[in-house]
């Protein structure tokens, strides 16, 4: 008989200078749903995308900016995204770990947005490209 799970989940926390214009961030131009939060005087919130989960916190830990994964099915949200303006702070790449690209929130920190690998293109760490 298998034990039954001691974690439920894990959310990554993001610093933000301020949380509104960071909500407005996420769900205004990558379509993230509000969950909870944001509300005058509130310094944290939380932010989800099909079922996947960001808190974003004012005032919590370091400032300094962080980088969250998330992986996704396709990589038709790289194209949405830049669309709709955020900041690109790498182009896609291809990997022997995943095809891959890098947006940037308000606040520096780093979206790291990526799929499986591509087949049939060469990746950046073969050292035969």
């Amino acid at each position: 008989m298998t034990p039954p799970n001691k974690i439920e989940n894990t959310i990554p926390v993001l610093p933000v200078s301020d949380l509104a214009r960071s909500l407005d961030f996420y769900t205004r131009v990558l379509s993230f749903r509000l969950d909870w939060g944001g509300e005058e005087g509130s310094r944290i919130g939380s932010v989800s995308r099909d079922g996947c989960g960001v808190m974003l916190a004012r005032g919590f830990g370091p400032a300094s900016p962080q980088w969250v994964w998330i992986g996704l099915e396709d990589e038709t949200v790289f194209q949405e995204w830049r669309e709709a303006g955020a900041k690109v702070a790498q182009e896609p790449r291809n990997w022997s770990w995943a095809y891959e690209m890098k947006f940037e929130d308000p606040d520096g920190n780093v979206l790291w947005v990526g799929t499986e690998p591509r087949r049939d293109e060469p990746r950046a760490d073969d050292p035969e490209s």
